[in-house]
């Protein structure tokens, strides 16, 4: 008896939740089953400006892009800049704070396309806050926290009562009648995919919520690094921004060379933030480095080689949120996950919907004889 009081809380929970965010679980599952596949996409759609003829020519230097980029854009600001070291023929990218993007030639500086953010972008931040700004990236995250409650009560009333129902359980019967397949495209697909559900859940609530790398840290008794402060003896300003970015890019591959890819971008309150990423199998090989944007004096620096447990879960989160981890046969199982978890909200509600049409049965009319 407490077992089905227990039961039917739980199955209200599932219920009342589900129909609450149905249409965002969908959105963050298609968008996110999107995702998956980025780097593939862009290669396969991009190739005429994403790269250049092969030369014999050495990198032209970050001095002469951003120089041309001034000409080209002298009133906007950059954001971001991309740099594929171990790719000599990938286009520098740079993004401004206007969304605009530049692509040039890394063997001559010139521009081989201007555009804005491509469709990827576009369902990177439908993902991440529907558009909506703070109030989407409100939505979003506490929906994702009722994601995973619905997750843990769905494998609980998954789980079958007795034994000798878990074959039942664990199949799809395809030949059964509609209502009975849509019961088991939710309830049997669910259950296979609720692992990977969870795991890409909960990476997504550690960029969400603070408490959550709190939690981590403590987890693994340590604490989240912001890089080691650096004291500059004589610190030397440079005016010219052209001649800023290059100077640090090119002191940074000279002191920490065999990068594959390096990006700048402009984190606010005049801190500029150059991250060089580094082959890896596991957590991502990331060294960070934090200049003052407008004279480019070194403020701190987060070297991998110095990572703590807290700091190991982060250089990790990234590729197990997005189904990186372990390359492509991941990417898979992360896209089918995905695609499960987009259909989820669609066969809960005709469950529902059914059982809402349901006719009431009507009392037993009884009729009484007289004697």
């Amino acid at each position: 008896m407490k077992n089905r009081k227990f039961k039917n809380a739980v199955r209200n929970i599932h219920l009342w939740l589900g129909l609450a965010t149905g249409l965002v679980v969908m959105i963050i599952s298609i968008t996110g089953a999107l995702y998956i596949f980025e780097e593939e996409i862009r290669d396969f759609t991009q190739k005429d400006f994403r790269y250049v003829a092969v030369q014999q020519k050495p990198f032209v230097g970050l001095e002469k892009i951003i120089s041309n980029f001034e000409k080209l854009s002298p009133k906007d600001q950059l954001r971001l800049i991309r740099i594929e070291d171990a790719i000599p023929n990938a286009t520098v990218e740079i993004t401004t704070k206007k969304a605009a993007v530049y692509y040039f030639n890394p063997y001559d500086a010139t521009l081989v396309k201007k555009g804005t953010e491509d469709w990827l972008e576009v369902v990177e931040h439908i993902h991440i806050s529907l558009l909506l700004g703070k109030t989407g990236e409100f939505i979003m995250q506490w929906s994702v926290v009722i994601f995973v409650i619905m997750l843990i009560t769905g494998l609980i009333l998954w789980f079958p009562g007795q034994m000798r129902l878990l074959k039942q359980s664990l199949t799809i019967k395809r030949k059964a009648s509609f209502k009975r397949l849509n019961y088991d495209l939710h309830n049997v697909l669910g259950f296979y995919a609720s692992i990977v559900l969870l795991v890409t859940a909960l990476s997504g609530l550690y960029f969400a919520f603070k408490g959550v790398k709190n939690f981590a840290s403590a987890f693994t008794g340590s604490k989240l690094g912001q890089g080691k402060a650096v004291v500059m003896a004589k610190p030397i300003q440079i005016d010219s921004v052209p001649l800023r970015y290059d100077k640090i890019y090119t002191e940074a591959k000279i002191k920490y060379p065999g990068a594959v890819s390096t990006n700048f971008s402009l984190r606010g309150k005049g801190e500029l933030r150059l991250r060089m990423i580094y082959p890896y199998r596991w957590a991502r090989n990331q060294n960070t480095f934090f200049y003052d944007e407008a004279t480019g004096v070194m403020l701190r620096a987060k070297l991998y080689k110095n990572f703590n447990g807290a700091d190991l879960i982060e250089a990790t989160n990234y590729d197990l949120h997005t189904g990186r981890l372990l390359g492509l046969p991941n990417k898979i199982v992360s896209f089918l996950a995905a695609l499960i978890a987009a259909s989820l909200p669609v066969t809960g509600f005709i469950i529902w919907w059914k059982k809402r049409k349901k006719p009431r049965r009507k009392p037993a009319i009884t009729v009484r004889h007289r004697p």
